[in-house]
């Protein structure tokens, strides 16, 4: 059962970082959106921006890519609880298909905007703080009951080569030089032009 364990706090940090982030979003517009009459298109493009990067954060996650379908695999008894899961999803994607697509585009300028803008990211963060929620106090208690010890084995497995293709396939960083280094090469660079003629 180490496994599972190993298993279960891996994606319980996972799942805390989704919480803290959509926190810090409920936070900017209880503090910042929810009392103003009109909001900027870099106030609304920020939050648009930051719920689809959530959403897509929260699309894949490894407790989606392999947790989820070894419960489904290894038991029906499950299947009320994703349902809810899926419902809870199918609310948040809703709500990034109102801000993205209806809101998003338009001028934030009224109260009542502001007010439709405001609501649709707190169903979104809402609906997806629910999902966090069964999914730790129902769905990882229902987990450690019915996969068995080989399957944990097989999704820690396939969570570590996970992180593995995440981390080969990242863009590599380019370091900055030094301004020093640079201004070096510039003076430099005449130097070697004039060799060479």
């Amino acid at each position: 059962m180490l496994t599972a364990t190993y298993t279960l706090v891996a994606l319980s940090v996972e799942q805390a970082s989704v919480r803290i982030s959509l926190q810090s979003l409920q936070q900017l517009i209880d503090k910042n959106f929810t009392h103003q009459s009109a909001l900027t298109p870099g106030q609304v493009g920020y939050a648009v921006e930051a719920v689809k990067r959530m959403y897509e954060s929260c699309h894949w996650r490894k407790l989606d890519m392999f947790l989820i379908p070894a419960i489904r695999s290894a038991t029906r008894q499950a299947d009320e609880l994703l349902h809810k899961l899926d419902e809870l999803g199918r609310a948040a994607t809703d709500a990034v298909g109102v801000l993205a697509i209806r809101l998003g585009s338009s001028a934030v300028d009224t109260g009542l905007k502001v007010a439709q803008f405001c609501a649709a990211l707190e169903a979104f963060c809402s609906a997806t703080l629910k999902r966090l929620e069964l999914e730790e106090h129902c769905l990882f208690p229902m987990a450690r009951s019915v996969i068995s010890g080989e399957a944990w084995f097989a999704i820690a497995n396939q969570m570590l080569a996970h992180d593995a293709y995440v981390l080969e396939t990242r863009p590599a960083r380019i370091t900055p030089v030094p301004a020093k280094q640079v201004r070096e090469q510039v003076r430099a660079a005449p130097v070697a032009a004039h060799v060479v003629h």
